[in-house]
């Protein structure tokens, strides 16, 4: 990175980017704060920066124009689209997963198929493309189950269903309607499992954690 004081771009127009960018003002090691696209309250302690068209190729050429140091990225979906990996091509610092390893993420087949294939514990599960045989297999298991978008949904592609009646009706909104787009196009019927939900956060250079 370029001596003690850095420039730093932020990706994403959300509250989380929001927090990240007001966290990153407080160093005194960084002398300029970017946010792409960024929003209004982002816009109080950084520069937003517009881009059009938006794409991660533009970001890219953004960042080697104006020499940032780091980036950080905050929405799933360019970390999907592989954006680390675009930066990283330029030799420029950016902080998140590759598109490979956000699969798992970007894909709840995937990370149940990676699990269920290297044993680690998960949930039952099976996968549909149509949802016809997702009712199917609905009516073979009852309720209550899950139900899942098979992509990124802005972490609003979840049912928990108590009942079949409320299942199937998960199923004809993320499938047959699409209120989620393309990342409806198939689902995942999972287990329903009681307990205490918990999340984990580990940080890994690809090589240690």
């Amino acid at each position: 990175m370029g001596g003690t004081f850095l420039k730093v771009m932020v990706i994403g127009n959300g509250g989380r980017e929001h927090a990240i960018v007001w966290k990153l003002s407080l160093s005194p090691f960084i002398t300029k704060i970017y946010c792409c696209p960024g929003n209004g309250g982002t816009a109080k302690i950084a520069e937003n920066v517009t881009l059009n068209p938006l794409t991660i190729h533009t970001m890219a050429d953004f960042a080697v124009k104006n020499q940032i140091d780091l980036t950080v990225v905050g929405p799933e979906t360019y970390l999907a689209e592989d954006v680390v990996t675009e930066f990283q091509k330029r030799g420029l610092k950016i902080y998140g997963p590759s598109g490979k390893a956000s699969r798992l993420e970007a894909s709840k087949s995937y990370a149940k198929e990676f699990m269920r294939k290297y044993k680690i514990p998960t949930a039952r599960f099976e996968v549909f493309d149509d949802p016809s045989s997702a009712k199917q297999y609905l009516e073979t298991v009852g309720a209550p189950i899950v139900i899942k978008a098979n992509g990124l949904a802005a972490g609003k592609g979840v049912t928990v269903a108590m009942d079949k009646q409320t299942a199937i009706q998960a199923i004809d909104e993320i499938m047959t309607q699409r209120v989620f787009g393309e990342a409806g196009s198939s689902i995942v019927i999972e287990e329903f499992l009681e307990g205490e939900e918990v999340s984990l956060l580990a940080f890994c250079d690809g090589k240690t954690a």
